[in-house]
């Protein structure tokens, strides 16, 4: 496990044909990209099969994509694919990742972001794929849950609202998911990125 955070700096993990400005433009084949970001609900369903054809499709692009970069930051890692919902998910399983992770996620955030645009370039529609590395969502997602329950709790006894601490746009999703299912609470962001949080008050 040599890779250093220097290496990835280096790497030559760029995708062509895909310009960058305000947000990110898609080429001009592909389809328009769904409205909302990693919040928003999932495009509806075409074909069963051919969805999850196209899915799984879409992981092994990724799978191909991470491979590469493993070599070039010389770390090892074994990938899984699988598809949930309406998202494909590829997790790169080892020790040693944390240099693909970063100290609050934001390298495994980037990465996924370039595995989608290497999606993108590959088949002209914007992907939604979920990538995790060395189990840090699944962990972070444990995490959340006991905090967003705890925060809750506290809101309704003391009928304030409470801000949490920034998080990245998975974390949120965390935080409101299991906030809608809490009674007597809701949640909404409030921000701009990197500092956009989750804000969880009293429902009406």
């Amino acid at each position: 496990m040599t890779g250093s955070a220097s290496d990835l700096a280096a790497a030559d993990i760029t995708v062509s044909g895909v310009e960058q400005a305000d947000g990110l433009s898609t080429p001009a084949t592909s389809r328009p990209a769904p409205p909302g970001g990693e919040d928003s609900p999932a495009p509806p369903a075409v074909n069963g099969r051919q969805r999850i054809a196209d899915l799984e499709q879409e992981g092994e692009i990724a799978a191909d994509y991470l491979e590469a970069l493993l070599d070039i930051v010389d770390l090892d890692g074994d990938l899984d694919l699988d598809v949930e919902g309406e998202r494909a998910v590829v997790a790169v399983v080892g020790d040693g990742l944390d240099l693909l992770v970063g100290s609050r996620g934001e390298t495994l955030e980037a990465l996924q972001e370039l595995t989608r645009l290497a999606v993108l370039q590959k088949t002209g529609v914007r992907s939604r794929l979920m990538l995790d590395v060395g189990g840090h969502r699944a962990r972070r997602r444990a995490e959340l849950r006991d905090l967003a329950t705890a925060v809750a709790e506290r809101v309704k006894a003391g009928a304030r609202p409470e801000k949490l601490k920034p998080m990245t746009p998975f974390e949120r999703k965390v935080v409101h998911d299991l906030i809608a299912t809490i009674d007597g609470v809701v949640s909404e962001s409030e921000g701009e990125e990197p500092q956009r949080r989750v804000v969880v008050l009293l429902a009406n």
